[in-house]
């Protein structure tokens, strides 16, 4: 069965976190004044403090678990993804899974420049660019 309440929880949180996302990213990337793309490196390194710093948090008081789609699910989320990633990276270093660990970062890193390469290879095949 749909919950829509938690739907709406993470629409309110993926709403803020793309909006911080764009605000953020281009505040930072326009300081740096580089084409390196310091912007969405900043978003990353931000969001992985926050989930470290929220996932501990989360477990020393009582929230809802609409309150942590909004949050977690939500915000952080749409802020950016490489959050998610990094916790359950160091989920698995912590539990000693370092198989997993190093497996989960190499499929992250190829398997996704993989996919973005791929993309854009079948768009231009489509468009003929």
């Amino acid at each position: 069965m749909i919950n829509l309440g938690i739907f709406i929880a993470v629409g309110i949180g993926g709403f803020l976190g793309a909006i911080f996302r764009f605000t953020i990213s281009g505040w930072i990337q326009k300081s740096s004044g580089s084409l390196f793309p310091f912007g969405t490196l900043g978003v990353n390194i931000l969001g992985s403090f926050i989930i470290g710093f929220l996932f501990l948090y989360f477990q020393h008081i009582n929230l809802s678990i609409h309150q942590k789609a909004i949050f977690v699910t939500g915000l952080l989320g749409a802020l950016t993804t490489f959050s998610t990633f990094s916790w359950e990276t160091l989920f698995m270093i912590q539990e000693g899974l370092w198989g997993k660990a190093v497996g989960n970062i190499g499929l992250n890193i190829f398997l996704c420049l993989g996919a973005t390469f791929l993309g854009m290879i079948i768009f231009k095949k489509i468009y003929g660019v």
